[in-house]
């Protein structure tokens, strides 16, 4: 502070308004505090120093005193034991006494000394026979209490020298009881030896295992037969350090100890600890010790040591309910922990795909992979033999068949609740194809599961499944989200193994009543998940794995995956219903549909839009096609706003209209495909057709081309019995170019598609699946060979030894009198067909005729006719209903409706008595004369789909002659397709209309007549 030039003293004023007294009194209170404290650190400091000087003086002159006992022991039976016989070991001597007060198991001396001890324990035992009488004498009674305590204090100290020198001693671990030298053999025996489960105690050598097993083992069997045994007094030992979490929990446990796994599983003590951990899961507690490996984790190898040794109990007579239950949970709980293993061999294929963007992601994208060996013993573990009696324990008091108004037991829900907990995450994390066949035809959980859900859902029951799963799930999870998702995907792998006598004449395994109420059951379950309640990601992918982030979410994983699987099941069932109805179609249709949802289901990216392509069945076959109709329309908006200038004009010959339209159509590209092309036809005379292409000529060139190009006569295609086309499979030897060909009929298919022509053309429906890029399966085979399909079906339901009728993984192709044998599996020559493996040979044949044979035509197809028709306007439809937009249905050519929406102009009208000798004559012709009249005026000899009312423009019928001069009514009638325009002279009579008519429908004279 500057001199202000004021010398008195001022005081201080505190603009706070804070007296000076109240800042003394903080600062004092401040202060005191402090000194509190530091009086109060100082009496800890002294009490700490205290208590660590008392405990130094106590172990130094425990020290002294051990030193001191010691000497004593060594002066009273020397330095090797020459003095002690076996009254050492009596209740009145002094040499256990002395020996448990002052071992020290770090001591190399006293390591020695206890060996020694054993060695003489033993040797007194084998030679008296009687070790109750060697510890406590003529009365063990009245010495129990010593007794006991010295035989507990002993068999400690043995474990503990053992423990203490591990390091040292690993390589005599495992040695076996027979080499009495090594010193961990003695230790061990000795605990074998005190803590049999026969105390007091008599000799308990067991010879059945001596010299076969180590001694660690046959101590860990006596260990885990007393724990948890009665009678017991041992104290609870803590979770952290029971045998589950520091035995169990060794890598191939079983493969160093396989003793211990009989023992384990024979004597019933799996029940004791797999119950121990399902407490632990059931109050989410974590008790595993630290990972020592990455690639083997303890839950991970905990997980493999359960199931393998589970096989084993699962199979004893006294197996229990509980046993089962227990197991189910404690392994849900370790498989939602493991990573998926879709295929042991995966990581070598997944290492070369992943690139640097991939690597990209953060931890939690990147995939933990198990070391091979474990991946192995978890993957075989759960096998047919384990599935079997997992679900036979599960479900072995419960019916397939109850009464439909009793609703499910406490017991019964928790079998069902287990056994979906379980199957859910195995199928989730283990190779489907190793446990779905044995889940679905051995197993009875499909009848079970099915008779379970049905009467939940009619006694309203599901609320006490979601509180059993509640360790699972969330709370508000719907009870029969866990049921369906495991029902789903075993229903469906069924229903591609039954073949169609089991499923429509026996009705095995749901009779068609049970699958009426499945349906409906499925639909409202779809439509709860994905329009009322859906998850927070409305994008569906086809394939739905687990990762990291679904672990944290697994409800909404679980819908995701229920969503995804019961459409797919849905979209089966529809197809079964498709080849033989046995509900109406619109069982599938969802009960919400309506206008709105039509509009948003327009609109990309909306959950409509979404749902319409996961599960389009919901939707009405009617709306599915007004929109994509829609789209269609649109897209030719599109381009033809962009190609008002680049119109295509083909010249084509009738006589060689395939050969013109190939060269013609190849050399255009994807954008000018998707434009409008005009054709101008040139007769056998080498003249041009009168005619101005409007969209009409075109039309008749679609339905010519395409009648041209499938006939089987051309070779590129055959028909089945019931005349409905495939790719011909021996194609390729009669067009080296067939695959280019095969091309060009894909998009020329795909044209008559994207311009809203129907064209006569019936495909099988094995290969319309193709352009859904879906597989097929044996149920499809009778469309293509009944003959081969009967054979098979005598095969799978065949009673005797099928390798007695010397089949062989083999099959013959005959195409064209050329027979060549080719092998369903690699070394199927040398590979007989046998009961075991039967199935898998009748759907490798079924694959080959229905998949391999065609695989490349249909791929080409495919290809060409992707170029003009996106997949995901196909996908809307099911292969009956593609076949339908292909080709129309007979029920279109309705003449009422066409009628009713027809248009009059040039002195005609809807009461004119010309038009009504013309609807009468039209109404009399047959099926074929009214699909060429139709043909005549349109270019096409199929109506709309939805009917005439989407037809455009309108048919309409115009007056052909201003005057009835017998000039005027000798003329035919004349069509203009490309306005669907019929030129219609005013006709007398009945009889002559009918004459001029069918002889102009009938000419075939291409459009001279227009």
């Amino acid at each position: 502070m500057f001199f202000s030039g004021d010398s008195s003293n001022r005081k201080r004023v505190d603009l706070g308004g804070r007296s000076t007294k109240e800042r003394d009194r903080q600062k004092l209170l401040e202060q005191t505090r402090l000194e509190r404290n530091r009086r109060l650190w100082l009496r800890q400091q002294n009490s700490a120093a205290t208590k660590i000087q008392k405990c130094f003086r106590g172990r130094k002159v425990a020290r002294l005193e051990y030193s001191k006992v010691r000497e004593q022991f060594y002066g009273t039976y020397g330095e090797h034991f020459q003095n002690a016989d076996k009254s050492c070991f009596g209740p009145d001597s002094d040499f256990l006494r002395q020996l448990l007060f002052f071992f020290d198991a770090r001591s190399v001396g006293d390591f020695t000394v206890l060996v020694e001890t054993c060695r003489l324990l033993q040797k007194f035992v084998r030679d008296t026979g009687d070790i109750v009488s060697l510890f406590a004498g003529m009365d063990y009674s009245s010495k129990q209490a010593l007794v006991n305590y010295r035989v507990k204090k002993l068999t400690y100290l043995c474990i503990k020298a053992v423990h203490q020198n591990r390091n040292q001693m690993k390589d005599q671990l495992f040695a076996s009881p027979k080499e009495s030298t090594v010193s961990t053999t003695l230790l061990l025996e000795t605990v074998v030896l005190l803590t049999n489960h026969k105390l007091p105690w008599a000799s308990i050598e067991n010879h059945d295992s001596v010299g076969r097993v180590s001694s660690l083992e046959r101590t860990l069997a006596v260990v885990i037969s007393h724990i948890g045994q009665e009678p017991c007094n041992c104290s609870n030992v803590g979770a952290h350090w029971s045998f589950s979490s520091q035995i169990l929990t060794i890598p191939f446990l079983w493969r160093l100890l396989p003793h211990l796994k009989e023992v384990f599983s024979a004597r019933g003590l799996s029940q004791h600890y797999i119950h121990q951990m399902a407490l632990c899961v059931h109050n989410h507690a974590d008790v595993l010790p630290n990972d020592t490996s990455v690639e083997l984790p303890s839950y991970a190898c905990l997980l493999g040591n359960i199931l393998e040794s589970s096989g084993v109990a699962l199979s004893q007579p006294d197996r229990s309910f509980e046993l089962a239950v227990d197991l189910a949970a404690v392994a849900t709980f370790l498989l939602e922990s493991l990573p998926s293993i879709k295929s042991l061999n995966r990581r070598s294929k997944e290492d070369s795909m992943v690139g640097e963007d991939d690597m990209t992601e953060g931890d939690d994208a990147m995939e933990i992979c198990l070391n091979n060996d474990l991946e192995r013993q978890i993957c075989e573990a759960i096998d047919s033999r384990f599935l079997l009696q997992f679900t036979n324990v599960l479900f072995g008091g419960i019916s397939a068949v109850s009464d439909l108004h009793k609703a499910p037991d406490d017991k019964e829900i928790s079998a069902v609740g287990a056994a979906c907990a379980f199957l859910h995450v195995t199928f989730d994390t283990l190779p489907l194809e190793r446990i779905m066949t044995i889940l679905a035809y051995r197993t009875e959980l499909v009848p079970v599961l099915w008779n379970f859900m049905k009467r939940c859902n009619e006694n309203q029951k599901w609320s006490s499944l979601s509180e059993q799963l509640a360790y699972l799930l969330s709370g508000d999870a719907p009870g029969w989200l866990l049921p369906l998702a495991v029902f789903c995907p075993v229903y469906k792998h069924m229903l591609t193994i039954v073949d169609n006598e089991e499923f429509y004449e026996q009705e095995k395994p749901l009779s068609l009543k049970d699958i009426r109420s499945l349906i409906i059951i499925l639909r409202q379950a779809l439509w709860q998940l994905l329009w009322v309640n859906p998850t927070a990601s409305s994008n569906f992918s086809k394939s739905v794995t687990s990762t990291p982030a679904n672990k944290k979410h697994p409800v909404e994983f679980i819908q995701q995956r229920v969503g995804i699987i019961a459409s797919e099941l849905l979209s089966q069932l529809q197809d079964w219903n498709n080849r033989r109805e046995f509900t109406s179609p619109s069982d599938f249709h969802a009960d919400g549909v309506n206008d709105f949802f039509i509009s948003q289901a327009v609109i990309e990216n909306t959950r409509a839009h979404d749902i319409l392509k996961q599960a389009p069945f919901l939707v009405p076959f009617t709306s599915r096609v007004k929109i994509f109709t829609s789209q269609l329309t649109a897209a030719r908006q599109r381009h033809e706003s962009h190609s008002v200038f680049t119109r295509n004009r083909f010249r084509i010959r009738r006589d060689r209209i395939l050969e013109d339209a190939y060269n013609q159509m190849s050399a255009l590209s994807e954008e000018d495909l998707r434009g409008p092309i005009r054709v101008t036809f040139v007769n056998e005379f080498g003249v041009e057709e009168a005619g101005i292409d409007g969209g009409g000529i075109f039309k008749d060139f679609m339905e010519n081309i395409t009648r041209a190009a499938f006939d089987v006569q051309y070779g590129l295609f055959k028909e089945t019995s019931d005349h409905l086309l495939y790719p011909n499979p021996g194609s390729g030897m009669i067009h080296d170019q067939h695959l280019q060909f095969f091309h060009f009929l894909g998009i020329l298919l795909a044209k008559a598609l994207f311009e809203g022509i129907l064209v006569d053309i019936p495909f099988a429906t094995f290969f319309l699946s193709k352009l859904k890029q879906k597989y097929n399966y044996l149920n499809d085979l009778p469309s293509l060979d009944p003959e081969l399909y009967r054979h098979l079906i005598f095969l799978k339901h065949f009673k005797g030894v099928i390798s007695e009728l010397e089949l062989y993984f083999v099959i013959v192709n005959n195409e064209y009198g050329e027979q060549t044998e080719e092998e369903l599996l690699p070394g199927g020559k040398n590979l007989r067909v046998t009961n075991e493996n039967i199935i898998t040979f009748i759907h490798l044949v079924a694959n080959h005729r229905l998949n391999y044979q065609i695989r490349q035509q249909s791929s080409h197809f495919l290809s060409g006719f992707q170029q003009l028709v996106q997949k995901d306007w196909i996908d809307m439809f099911n292969e009956h209903e593609l076949q339908l937009l292909i080709s129309g249905s007979l029920d279109s050519l309705d003449i009422d409706d066409l009628r009713r929406n027809t248009n009059y102009v040039g002195g005609y009208h809807s009461e004119h008595y010309v038009v009504d000798m013309f609807w009468e004559v039209l109404k009399s012709f047959s099926l074929e004369n009214q699909k060429k009249f139709l043909k005549f005026v349109t270019g096409c000899s199929r109506g709309p789909l939805l009917g005439f009312k989407y037809l455009e423009p309108l048919f309409c019928i115009q007056r052909a002659a201003g005057s009835a001069t017998d000039e005027a009514l000798d003329r035919l009638p004349t069509a203009a397709t490309c306005m669907n325009l019929l030129k219609l002279p005013p006709y007398r009579s009945k009889e002559q209309l009918e004459t001029k008519l069918m002889y102009a429908i009938s000419s075939e004279a291409g459009f001279d007549l227009s």
